[in-house]
């Protein structure tokens, strides 16, 4: 039920999410997608997958999903089943995801200010 919250959405933090391989496809020319489709979203199995970036943006470019597209996913899932299901537990974990995006945030800031955001450096 809870995948069935994202089936309109194709993309998530601005990552393009790919439904399904195609039968045609081997698994190995699929794996190759994930470049270009990070997310992937199996329905008939009720999976969802990310691939993650690896190292530093500046030193190897974007290459998978940060930390806070898999919050961005958890936060569309809570309104998708608070939508059919409310509950301040529900409210409490919407709040405490959007905290977490804004810490997040805010250590990106003071990275950029330190001249290291994108970096291996501390």
């Amino acid at each position: 039920m809870a995948l069935e919250t994202l089936k309109d959405l194709q993309c998530i933090g601005g990552f393009r999410i790919i439904r399904n391989k195609p039968k045609d496809m081997s698994w190995d020319d699929f794996d190759n997608l994930r470049d270009e489709y990070p997310i992937n979203i199996t329905d008939k199995m009720n999976c969802i997958s990310f691939k993650i970036q690896d190292g530093p943006i500046k030193e190897n470019g974007v290459n998978g999903c940060q930390v806070e597209t898999l919050i961005h996913t958890a936060f569309a899932i809570l309104e998708g089943l608070d939508e059919k299901f409310p509950s301040e537990y529900n409210t409490l974990a919407i709040q405490c995801l959007d905290q977490a995006l804004m810490h997040l945030n805010n250590r990106k800031v003071n990275r950029e200010l330190r001249g290291v955001e994108g970096t291996s450096q501390a």
